[in-house]
């Protein structure tokens, strides 16, 4: 069964770095765009970023441009989210997410109803 399963979290305090990971298994992550949403405590599911299959182009929330940067590595089953210069504001639990075709040109790409196969998130937490 293909399966998505994050790991990274932990606590930082502000202006520090994470990077966070989204293993891949059963081939869910061959073809398919991923994506990194967030959940903070109290507040509706955001996109974070995404990242499309065919060419590695990506996509970003505003709140995380120029701080948060998505790749992936196919040979390795995997996707990740390096996380600089940190906020609390960025404190949630964060899901990693794959689609078929979903970060694309026509497509938003960071609306959690665009994706059908979820990991079962990795907290991170910004703190003094």
């Amino acid at each position: 069964q293909a399966q998505l399963k994050e790991s990274g979290g932990g606590l930082v305090q502000p202006g520090g770095s994470l990077r966070l990971s989204c293993r891949g298994s059963g081939g869910i992550l061959d073809y398919n765009d991923i994506a990194w949403f967030r959940q903070a405590p109290g507040k509706q599911r955001e996109g974070v970023s995404c990242i499309a299959s065919s060419d590695g182009s990506a996509k970003y929330a505003d709140s995380v441009k120029g701080r948060f940067i998505i790749s992936r590595d196919n040979s390795m089953n995997s996707a990740y989210l390096q996380m600089n210069g940190l906020k609390p504001d960025d404190t949630g639990v964060y899901y990693c997410a794959a689609d078929f075709m979903t970060c694309r040109e026509n497509r938003n790409g960071l609306e959690s109803h665009e994706y059908r196969s979820w990991g079962q998130g990795t907290q991170v937490t910004i703190s003094p």
